[in-house]
């Protein structure tokens, strides 16, 4: 499988502010790929290196097999941006602001416009000033998708949509996947992550610190694990297995924590007259928290990095 977006250790420093530092990526033709990390970690420097809208400090980055500085207008062509923050031509329509970019791009399939504003639930009559945050971020989409472009790069593309519209993103995305075109989605929502990428990495203080499938990723994290027998059993065998932590011997109940294979658990349980067996999966979320834990505290929210940048 191709790869569209290909990174090596890509950095980018603002003066004595860190950007991001050694960002090594590759993400696959048609593949939703998540890139996750809260405000501030470095999904906004990475996007805009990608789009050439800034220069690396060191590293390289290439785009359809295209390095990002030489031809951008080539990369442009054949991806749909959507921006984190963004604001237009106040006395434009919707519609109007949406029939610009078409014709920017030299024109685009009428009819898959207005499917896209009526799946978005947009209202297009109405001028750009007057939109609530929700529904600029619907002409973003509308503006992004139209083209149906072999790349969508979108940065926090659900910030201010209500439920059912991001029900409806979500479509549009699975069908862009179906169409074997390819997603790069930032985002500091970790549930829209899990529900909708491939692959997903975390990016902290600038730096990926994990690159992997969202059920690998998962996997990374410990299971909680109970045990219910019909007479109590030791809980030596069980404590003894690798990845076994945490464990509690309640009566006839062991609880534990288990990371990595479950099956040993699974095994060893099995010799026993087993009455109950309880594994909650780590959701994507705690895989987050626990991995900005590991490092302990770090330094103060802002400290070293831009503020303004994601």
């Amino acid at each position: 499988m191709p790869a569209v977006i290909e990174t090596d250790k890509l950095t980018k420093s603002y003066g004595p502010y860190r950007g991001i530092v050694d960002v090594d990526l590759t993400v696959n033709e048609g593949e939703i790929f998540g890139f996750l990390g809260p405000n501030g970690a470095g999904k906004t420097t990475t996007i805009r290196v990608l789009l050439d809208l800034i220069r690396p400090t060191s590293g390289t980055a290439h785009v359809f097999g295209i390095e990002t500085s030489a031809d951008p207008v080539a990369i442009h062509r054949r991806v749909g941006y959507l921006p984190g923050e963004w604001n237009l031509y106040d006395r434009l329509t919707g519609a109007e602001t949406i029939r610009y970019f078409a014709n920017l791009r030299g024109g685009v399939d009428a009819a898959y416009t207005a499917r896209l504003v009526e799946r978005l639930d947009l209202d297009p009559t109405r001028r750009f000033r007057q939109y609530s945050r929700g529904n600029k971020q619907k002409v973003g989409l509308v503006v992004a998708l139209q083209h149906k472009p072999d790349l969508l790069i979108l940065d926090e593309p659900t910030a201010g949509l209500d439920p059912l519209v991001q029900q409806a993103f979500n479509e549009l995305l699975f069908e862009a996947r179906a169409d074997g075109r390819t997603v790069f989605l930032s985002s500091h929502i970790i549930s829209e992550v899990e529900r909708t990428c491939d692959r997903v990495a975390i990016i902290r203080e600038g730096r990926i610190v994990r690159l992997d499938t969202v059920e690998g990723v998962r996997a990374l994290a410990a299971h909680e694990v109970e045990l219910r027998f019909a007479a109590p059993v030791s809980a030596a065998p069980f404590e003894s297995l690798d990845g076994v932590s945490n464990l509690v011997a309640e009566g006839r109940t062991l609880r534990m924590l288990v990371t990595g294979p479950i099956a040993p658990i699974v095994r060893l349980a099995g010799q026993h007259e087993l009455v109950d067996f309880v594994s909650r999966e780590p959701s994507l979320e705690e895989v987050f928290l626990s991995e900005y834990a590991a490092q302990g505290a770090g330094p103060p929210p802002g400290a070293g990095r831009r503020p303004a940048e994601g």
